[in-house]
């Protein structure tokens, strides 16, 4: 997960990214919580040193790097941040990254969305379908019931996929067929997301909507 595995799902655009000078920073992984001693072990035996302080997480790991290399984070189960993400049985879905929609879900979680979320967000775009569940489709019917039960979830989604669209006039690495692929893309979404019915739940915490906060507060908003 994290940029990494936007550049393997995207290869036909990945100039974009190169254009738009997104760097790499860290590297993500994701695997389940039965794994975390096999986790641990094995970056050791890579030279990695495991942050200590971060063992007080069940869902998370980190490894600092024994040279100048990138630093390694490591979900497990579940990416919580601003929203949570859970991958029970999801990580068989796709290889060697979580699907496409997860992809999605992780940048577009991210309450408070810096510019490397939107351009990863933008590649993912412009390289894919939009479908139902299809290999290499991004899948709207999943992305549109999950948020069918969660406003406060479907609030930071829909906000931040409307933020992608503002922000393709920004990049000139982008030609205006790439603006308006990604832009057409982002109205589907945002129209399938619209027609699912939604839950009692959904609706009860609509009528609050953001005078009591939505999302979680997190140290790292973010991944690389």
């Amino acid at each position: 997960m994290g940029a990494v595995a936007f550049r393997i799902h995207c290869p036909k655009f990945i100039n974009i990214v190169d254009a738009m000078n997104r760097q790499l920073t860290d590297l993500d992984f994701i695997g389940y919580r039965k794994q975390r001693s096999d986790t641990i072990k094995m970056f050791k035996e890579l030279g990695y040193a495991l942050d200590k302080e971060m063992l007080i997480l069940a869902e998370r790991l980190k490894f600092h790097s024994p040279s100048s290399g990138p630093d390694i984070d490591v979900f497990l189960d579940e990416l919580k941040m601003s929203h949570t993400i859970v991958f029970k049985d999801r990580l068989k879905l796709d290889s060697p990254t979580i699907p496409l929609i997860d992809l999605l879900l992780e940048k577009m979680q991210i309450v408070q969305i810096n510019e490397k979320d939107i351009k990863d967000t933008i590649v993912l775009l412009r390289e894919h379908a939009i479908g139902n569940g299809e290999t290499e489709t991004i899948d709207s019917e999943y992305l549109s019931k999950l948020l069918s039960n969660d406003w406060g979830f479907y609030h930071t989604v829909t906000t931040n996929l409307k933020k992608v669209v503002e922000f393709l006039p920004t990049y000139v690495a982008l030609s205006e067929d790439d603006r308006k692929n990604v832009s057409s893309k982002v109205s589907v979404l945002l129209d399938k997301i619209e027609s699912v019915p939604k839950s009692t739940r959904w609706k009860m915490r609509a009528t609050v909507g953001t005078k009591r906060k939505w999302y979680e507060d997190v140290e790292e908003a973010n991944i690389a």
